[in-house]
């Protein structure tokens, strides 16, 4: 009997499916009209909610089944939708756009855009955080700092405050070393004796 139970699917498969098809689209809509915010920052109310997502839509995923068979299924049509929807969107650049959105610039030259961060609901603090994280002491020395439709930061420092590359290093290691080539060589011609 318990065997049964395990294996036994109490609602049909199709049906299995078509809830689990359904509740992924309803997400990715809700995760899309919520914003880059939720994946860029996490604040505690945020994560709330993340943690929530996934309690308030598992009836609707597993509806009256509790069988072993159909959370597998449920979990199988996840999995092979997930990476449909990855490989279809990645393809298509309007795709991307309508389910992530476009890069949203929050600094540029050294000065915050509020109208921005009031758009996605980033606070300053935050914001300032993210560039520290990313090599920034100052928002000044920002060029550009952008929030890519995945929700990570790309902070660009202006070029006074980006490092030296390793071609900058070169650079300078053969700058120096012909300067102390011409000292010794000068050091060389002065304490050489008098031609007889």
């Amino acid at each position: 009997m318990i065997w049964h139970d395990l294996w036994s699917i109490e609602i049909p498969p199709a049906e299995k499916l078509l809830r689990t098809v359904l509740v992924y689209i309803g997400l990715a809509l809700l995760l899309r009209l919520g914003g880059k915010r939720d994946l860029a920052q996490l604040n505690s109310f945020d994560l709330v909610v993340m943690l929530l997502l996934s309690s308030v839509v598992q009836n609707a995923v597993i509806g009256s089944d509790s069988s072993l068979t159909g959370g597998l299924l449920g979990a199988a049509v996840l999995v092979a939708l997930n990476a449909v929807m990855v490989r279809l969107v990645n393809r298509h650049p309007r795709l991307v756009r309508l389910f992530e959105g476009r890069s949203t610039t929050l600094i540029r030259d050294g000065r915050m855009i509020p109208q921005a961060l009031h758009r996605l609901g980033l606070r300053r603090a935050d914001v300032v955080a993210a560039c520290r994280r990313q090599g920034a002491d100052d928002i000044n020395q920002i060029a550009d700092a952008t929030l890519s439709p995945g929700g990570a930061l790309v902070v660009t420092l202006d070029e006074g405050h980006q490092g030296a590359t390793i071609a900058d290093l070169r650079r300078e290691h053969e700058l120096l070393l012909t300067r102390i080539r011409a000292e010794i060589a000068d050091l060389e011609h002065r304490l050489a004796p008098p031609p007889a």
